[in-house]
């Protein structure tokens, strides 16, 4: 972690499930200091006192600021001597984005503005943004706001001096066991006998773990140009076999009962389209999606005849690999969280 050494890092939206997991990894190296930034204070209290107890001779790190990135003066306040942001603020939930849509708009757009604009003005060396697969064909406003999102991060990247201030975005899927997540939903069912409710049994997610999603922010964070979207090469599985990977972890007979897709869902999701698939870059484990830096003058980049573009297909979680029952459960088994709440059922 010698890049980060002495210096500060910025999490927006640092309570939620990616700000603990960055957390964990980072606070015991030689990081100058951590600053997490959201508006809820009991979750900031909350993670004041666990991190206190976990990490007694390195809490000393870590700062909590209270603000709303809807607001660019909270934001500004909370960036003085800010070397690098993670952006992780955002609605990410899709049932309520459709019905508050001008609440994720706020949030995920607006607020993703404020924090670019202060952070440009701040001198800040490097921005890594978090966005989701949903924003990759957009159906639902949570996808579309996020879309919009990074939107402005690539807007944003044009602008501002690459050797000022480097931005650059990450897209990922489904994090499993994350905060609201449908895996401790399923897990409260089996312990309450009830019936595990999914939304459609052919639906298909990709899955990573928190691990996943922090090794992709510091892989664009050290790999990254301004304006690019990077994205892991993740795995994915249908809703029932994750539903049944769950059961027979927990040993379960429940029914499995099917409530229908709700507000906004899609049956699959798209990590990279069609279009960008066309210019996106193979890097092993992961791609990237470079920014276009064109200007608005296109009679500057007219080609004629000879305009090349690769015919490749969209990378969606119907054509990556498919994970079995056995797979998922050998996944699941290596979340901290899996493992301890089994062990609470005494089943590990």
């Amino acid at each position: 972690m010698s890049i980060f050494k002495g210096k500060t890092l910025m999490i927006t939206g640092g309570t939620g499930s990616f700000g603990n997991a960055v957390l964990n990894r980072f606070i015991q190296t030689d990081i100058g200091e951590i600053r997490i930034f959201s508006r809820d204070e009991l979750k900031q209290d909350n993670m004041r006192h666990e991190f206190q107890e976990k990490y007694p001779n390195d809490f000393y790190k870590l700062k909590f600021f209270i603000g709303d990135v809807r607001d660019p003066n909270s934001v500004k306040n909370a960036m003085h001597g800010v070397d690098y942001i993670f952006h992780a603020a955002a609605l990410k939930q899709v049932p309520s984005c459709e019905f508050f849509p001008i609440e994720a708009v706020k949030t995920n757009v607006l607020g993703t503005d404020n924090v670019l604009s202060v952070a440009i003005e701040c001198g800040v060396k490097k921005i890594i943004c978090l966005s989701t697969d949903k924003a990759a064909y957009p159906v639902n406003a949570m996808g579309t706001s996020k879309a919009m999102m990074e939107k402005v991060i690539v807007a944003k990247s044009r602008t501002a001096s690459p050797e000022k201030t480097s931005i650059c975005c990450t897209r990922y899927g489904n994090v499993m066991c994350s905060r609201g997540s449908v895996i401790p939903l399923w897990i409260s069912q089996i312990r309450n006998n009830e019936q595990i409710t999914v939304t459609d049994l052919k639906m298909t997610r990709f899955i990573m773990s928190l691990e996943e999603a922090v090794d992709l922010v510091i892989y664009a964070f050290e790999n990254g140009n301004t304006g690019d979207i990077l994205v892991q090469k993740a795995p994915a599985c249908t809703i029932e076999t994750l539903a049944t990977a769950v059961k027979e972890l927990w040993h379960a007979n429940c029914e499995i009962k099917v409530i229908g897709i709700r507000h906004g869902e899609k049956m699959y999701e798209t990590l990279l389209t069609k279009e960008e698939c066309a210019h996106a870059i193979d890097l092993g484990n992961f791609y990237r999606v470079p920014c276009d830096k064109r200007d608005l003058n296109y009679d500057k980049y007219f080609k004629g005849d000879d305009v090349f573009i690769n015919p490749l297909n969209e990378f969606n979680s119907n054509n990556t690999k498919i994970l079995n029952v056995n797979q998922v459960k050998e996944k699941l088994l290596k979340l901290k969280f899996i493992q301890d709440e089994l062990k609470k059922d005494r089943l590990m």
